[in-house]
Protein backbone atom coordinates (compact mmCIF):
# COMPACT_ATOMS: atom_id res chain seq x y z
CA UNK A 1 0.00 0.00 0.00
CA UNK A 2 1.15 3.51 -0.71
CA UNK A 3 0.94 5.67 1.83
CA UNK A 4 -0.10 8.50 -0.61
CA UNK A 5 -3.34 7.17 -1.83
CA UNK A 6 -5.10 7.51 0.96
CA UNK A 7 -8.42 8.96 -0.44
CA UNK A 8 -8.92 5.98 -2.07
CA UNK A 9 -9.66 3.92 1.04
CA UNK A 10 -13.33 3.83 2.53
CA UNK A 11 -13.71 5.93 5.64
CA UNK A 12 -13.71 2.80 7.77
CA UNK A 13 -10.52 1.66 6.29
CA UNK A 14 -8.85 5.60 6.47
CA UNK A 15 -9.99 5.30 10.39
CA UNK A 16 -8.82 1.65 10.83
CA UNK A 17 -5.54 2.91 9.48
CA UNK A 18 -5.23 5.04 12.27
CA UNK A 19 -6.14 2.89 15.20
CA UNK A 20 -9.76 4.04 15.68
CA UNK A 21 -12.07 1.32 16.22
CA UNK A 22 -16.07 1.80 16.64
CA UNK A 23 -16.75 -0.23 19.46
CA UNK A 24 -14.01 0.81 22.06
CA UNK A 25 -14.76 4.22 20.86
CA UNK A 26 -18.53 4.28 21.39
CA UNK A 27 -17.74 2.18 24.42
CA UNK A 28 -15.50 4.76 26.18
CA UNK A 29 -17.76 7.67 24.85
CA UNK A 30 -19.97 6.18 26.83
CA UNK A 31 -17.97 5.63 30.08
CA UNK A 32 -16.58 9.09 29.90
CA UNK A 33 -20.10 10.48 29.28
CA UNK A 34 -21.43 8.65 32.32
CA UNK A 35 -18.19 10.22 34.16
CA UNK A 36 -19.35 13.43 32.97
CA UNK A 37 -22.68 13.12 34.50
CA UNK A 38 -21.51 11.87 38.09
CA UNK A 39 -19.03 14.70 38.41
CA UNK A 40 -21.72 16.76 37.12
CA UNK A 41 -24.26 15.88 39.67
CA UNK A 42 -22.13 14.57 42.70
CA UNK A 43 -18.66 16.78 42.31
CA UNK A 44 -18.91 19.82 40.01
CA UNK A 45 -22.58 21.27 41.58
CA UNK A 46 -21.65 20.73 45.45
CA UNK A 47 -18.43 22.39 44.60
CA UNK A 48 -20.07 25.10 42.56
CA UNK A 49 -22.61 25.30 45.44
CA UNK A 50 -19.72 25.41 48.26
CA UNK A 51 -17.97 27.90 45.94
CA UNK A 52 -20.85 30.32 45.59
CA UNK A 53 -21.81 30.04 49.73
CA UNK A 54 -18.16 31.41 50.38
CA UNK A 55 -18.68 33.77 47.74
CA UNK A 56 -21.67 35.29 49.46
CA UNK A 57 -20.13 34.54 53.22
CA UNK A 58 -16.80 36.54 51.57
CA UNK A 59 -19.32 39.44 49.95
CA UNK A 60 -21.45 39.57 53.62
CA UNK A 61 -17.68 40.00 55.46
CA UNK A 62 -16.49 42.61 53.06
CA UNK A 63 -20.32 44.09 53.79
CA UNK A 64 -19.85 44.10 57.71
CA UNK A 65 -16.31 44.60 57.86
CA UNK A 66 -17.66 48.20 55.86
CA UNK A 67 -20.45 48.27 58.35
CA UNK A 68 -18.31 48.23 61.21
CA UNK A 69 -15.45 50.65 59.89
CA UNK A 70 -18.08 53.27 59.61
CA UNK A 71 -19.42 52.66 63.11
CA UNK A 72 -15.98 52.68 64.50
CA UNK A 73 -15.28 55.89 62.57
CA UNK A 74 -18.37 57.42 64.40
CA UNK A 75 -17.51 55.80 67.41
CA UNK A 76 -14.22 57.53 67.30
CA UNK A 77 -15.81 60.66 66.95
CA UNK A 78 -18.57 60.49 69.29
CA UNK A 79 -15.44 59.63 71.59
CA UNK A 80 -13.45 62.70 70.24
CA UNK A 81 -16.80 64.90 71.16
CA UNK A 82 -17.34 63.36 74.47
CA UNK A 83 -13.55 63.84 75.81
CA UNK A 84 -13.97 67.57 74.02
CA UNK A 85 -16.92 67.90 76.16
CA UNK A 86 -15.64 66.63 79.06
CA UNK A 87 -12.71 68.97 79.06
CA UNK A 88 -14.75 71.66 78.67
CA UNK A 89 -16.33 70.91 81.80
CA UNK A 90 -13.42 70.30 83.41
CA UNK A 91 -12.12 73.48 82.71
CA UNK A 92 -15.12 74.99 83.57
CA UNK A 93 -14.83 73.49 86.87
CA UNK A 94 -11.56 74.12 87.19
CA UNK A 95 -12.59 77.75 86.63
CA UNK A 96 -15.23 77.90 88.78
CA UNK A 97 -12.84 76.43 91.53
CA UNK A 98 -10.49 78.96 91.24
CA UNK A 99 -13.42 81.76 91.59
CA UNK A 100 -14.91 80.48 94.04
CA UNK A 101 -11.78 80.00 95.97
CA UNK A 102 -10.92 84.01 95.23
CA UNK A 103 -14.40 85.17 96.10
CA UNK A 104 -13.70 82.58 99.70
CA UNK A 105 -9.88 83.86 100.11
CA UNK A 106 -11.09 87.66 99.31
CA UNK A 107 -14.13 87.41 102.12
CA UNK A 108 -11.67 85.51 104.84
CA UNK A 109 -9.17 88.46 104.21
CA UNK A 110 -12.06 90.42 104.62
CA UNK A 111 -12.96 88.85 107.68
CA UNK A 112 -9.52 88.95 109.28
CA UNK A 113 -9.04 92.67 108.32
CA UNK A 114 -12.60 92.69 110.07
CA UNK A 115 -10.81 90.94 112.98
CA UNK A 116 -7.83 92.78 112.99
CA UNK A 117 -9.71 95.87 113.27
CA UNK A 118 -11.48 94.88 116.28
CA UNK A 119 -8.47 93.45 118.16
CA UNK A 120 -6.82 96.80 117.53
CA UNK A 121 -9.83 98.47 118.63
CA UNK A 122 -9.93 96.29 121.80
CA UNK A 123 -6.48 97.47 122.12
CA UNK A 124 -6.80 100.95 122.04
CA UNK A 125 -9.92 100.71 124.29
CA UNK A 126 -8.29 98.21 127.04
CA UNK A 127 -4.74 100.60 126.21
CA UNK A 128 -7.76 103.87 127.02
CA UNK A 129 -8.78 101.95 129.99
CA UNK A 130 -5.67 101.00 131.39
CA UNK A 131 -4.50 104.72 131.15
CA UNK A 132 -7.44 106.24 132.66
CA UNK A 133 -6.90 103.74 135.57
CA UNK A 134 -3.19 104.17 135.97
CA UNK A 135 -4.26 107.83 135.71
CA UNK A 136 -6.18 108.07 138.69
CA UNK A 137 -4.49 105.63 140.52
CA UNK A 138 -1.42 108.30 139.81
CA UNK A 139 -3.85 111.47 141.29
CA UNK A 140 -5.06 109.26 144.26
CA UNK A 141 -1.10 108.78 144.90
CA UNK A 142 -0.33 112.49 143.95
CA UNK A 143 -3.04 113.29 146.36
CA UNK A 144 -2.09 111.03 149.02
CA UNK A 145 1.62 112.01 148.48
CA UNK A 146 0.20 116.10 148.98
CA UNK A 147 -1.78 115.26 151.85
CA UNK A 148 1.18 113.72 153.28
CA UNK A 149 3.71 116.22 153.03
CA UNK A 150 1.28 119.10 153.43
CA UNK A 151 0.87 117.30 156.72
CA UNK A 152 4.64 117.16 157.37
CA UNK A 153 5.28 120.75 156.58
CA UNK A 154 2.69 122.23 158.07
CA UNK A 155 2.82 120.26 161.07
CA UNK A 156 -0.50 119.70 161.90
CA UNK A 157 -3.33 116.70 161.07
CA UNK A 158 -5.36 117.32 158.21
CA UNK A 159 -8.87 117.21 158.77
CA UNK A 160 -11.02 114.21 156.25
CA UNK A 161 -12.78 117.52 154.48
CA UNK A 162 -8.96 119.05 154.22
CA UNK A 163 -7.35 115.82 153.01
CA UNK A 164 -10.73 115.68 150.39
CA UNK A 165 -10.26 119.01 149.41
CA UNK A 166 -6.51 118.95 148.64
CA UNK A 167 -6.84 115.37 146.80
CA UNK A 168 -9.82 117.43 144.48
CA UNK A 169 -7.56 120.27 143.64
CA UNK A 170 -4.25 118.14 142.89
CA UNK A 171 -6.48 116.05 140.33
CA UNK A 172 -7.72 118.70 138.73
CA UNK A 173 -4.57 120.20 138.43
CA UNK A 174 -3.24 116.56 137.01
CA UNK A 175 -5.97 116.80 134.64
CA UNK A 176 -5.32 119.86 133.35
Amino acid sequence: MNPFIILADTPQETLEKFGVHWEPFLSNCISFLIVCFLLQKFAYKPVVTVLQARREKIAESLRNADRIKAELADAERKKADILAGANAEATRMIEEARASAAAIGERKTQQAIAEAEQIVAKAHEATRLEHDRMLTELKREVGYLVVQTTTLVTGKVLTPDDQRRINEETASQIAA
